[in-house]
This record gives structure tokens, sequence and C-alpha cells, in this order.
């Protein structure tokens, strides 16, 4: 007997976004994805707020930068609803993408939007939604997972799979097996963000996660270097060499 393949119910979507032109093609790329139904537009985050109210949205696709009440500001007036709607960014700034992450947005576009990804976003809400409620954990407050800029698009990385991260002017080099990707943070928000007992600080340039050390040792000089599982040497700064050392037990 075949399997059942009924379609997936379509996502009543309300798109939030202060200009016209990206409101419009929005609605051209709505009209051309399957699963999405498209109740209305919001010009601004207060708008947005009344119309989540009064249509009950399945779905918001919403710009962050915005006059007034931001995207973030419409994520974070709605995180506290038991049944409130998942929120795909659609913005042409990738330097919100951790504070995204942490108003649980289902996804992050940068514009232009292009039907393929879009396509892929509503397909990760419909996954979202069917899978079973469960008792929320408790958050660790440490930052699981990142989205980052690839290409034209953004992608999650997960903070386990992360080996070292290095910093380059404005930005953080995450470096994951043989791949590495471009995160704009500075390395003392991201060293915030993460798990101390997962990572550590060895130099004022870099982090590097502890499972990833093979061993320690000094070049009779006084200076201390890390080698990583992966070959990579990094010499460790003497602000960080006491709690380097204290990975060894002395």
């Amino acid at each position: 007997m075949a399997a059942d393949t009924a379609p997936e119910r379509a996502l009543r979507t309300l798109i939030v976004d202060d200009e016209p032109l990206a409101i419009e093609r929005l609605q051209i790329l709505c009209a051309q994805t399957d699963g999405i139904d498209l109740v209305g537009t919001a010009s601004d985050g207060e708008a947005a707020l009344r119309l989540v109210e009064a249509l009950k949205p399945d779905l918001l696709l919403c710009d962050i930068a915005m006059p007034g009440l931001d995207g973030m500001g419409v994520a974070q007036a709605l995180e506290k609803q038991a049944d409130r709607p998942a929120i795909i960014f659609c913005t042409a700034f990738d330097q919100f993408a951790v504070a995204a992450f942490d108003v649980a947005a289902v996804d992050y576009l940068l514009k232009p939007v292009s039907g393929e990804r879009l396509s892929k976003a509503v397909a990760r809400v419909h996954e979202k939604l069917r899978q079973p409620p469960t008792e929320k954990p408790q958050p660790t407050g440490w930052t699981e997972e990142f989205w980052v800029p690839h290409r034209s698009e953004m992608i999650r990385v997960a903070a386990a799979d992360i080996d070292r991260i290095e910093a380059e002017r404005d930005y953080m080099r995450l470096h994951i097996g043989q791949r590495s990707f471009l995160l704009h943070q500075t390395i003392s928000e991201l060293e915030r963000r993460l798990d101390p007992n997962r990572f550590i600080r060895l130099h004022r340039s870099t982090i590097v996660r502890r499972d990833h050390i093979a061993k320690l040792r000094h070049d009779g000089l006084g200076v201390w270097h890390a080698d990583l599982a992966d070959g990579t040497e990094v010499r460790i700064g003497r602000t960080y060499l006491q709690a380097a050392k204290a990975i060894t037990g002395r």
C-alpha cells in the first residue's frame, strides 16, 4: 500500500517589511512557493503585532531593520506567546544572525531572497510543526548554534562542531574541519556566549574547543603553544596561560 502523501497544510503567512518593493517581491515569491497562504502584510513592527493578534498567522516573513519597533523587537514581543508564529527573518544584513538565534527564529534569509531558499525555509517550518510537542529543555545560558553567512545564504553551525575561532578584524573565523566561516562578532562577545566548559581562550585573538587540544608544550624560552588535533599550532598568550595549564590539572 502506498504511503500517505497528503500535502502539507499551507502556512498562514504575514509579511513584515517597511520597503514596498521588498513586500512586493516577497508577495510574488509567496505566490510561487508551495505551502504558503499569504494572509497580509505590515509595514512596521507595531502593525505586525496588531495583525498577528487579529489574523493568527503560522509564519512571519520579517525584516529586521525597520523604523520604530524593529524585527527583533517583534520577535521578542511574541516570544512568550504559547502559540507564537514561526519567524523567518528576511534582511539585507548578516550581522543580526546571532541575535536571531536568541529569539528562536526558524531561518535567516539574506535579501534578495531566492525562491529556492524560501522553499527550504518553509520546509523547515513544516518540519518543526510536525514534531510532537515536547517539554522545553532548560536553557543552559550558552549559545548552542550560530547562523553564519555563506555565499548568498545563512547556514546553521553547531557550537559543538567548532574546532577553533580566530579573530579577523571585525569578524571571527569559525573553523570546522576543513571549512571555515566568517561571523560578524567581537571575540569578547563570542567568548561570553560560549560554554567555558567546552571552549577556552588561549590568545587575545583565538578561542579553541577544549577537546580539540592534543597537547601543550613550551619552547624552552617561556613561550607556550597548544597543538590541536588537526595539526594546527596556537600560541598561548601570557594572560591565558594559567587557565590553559589548568586543563592538565596543574
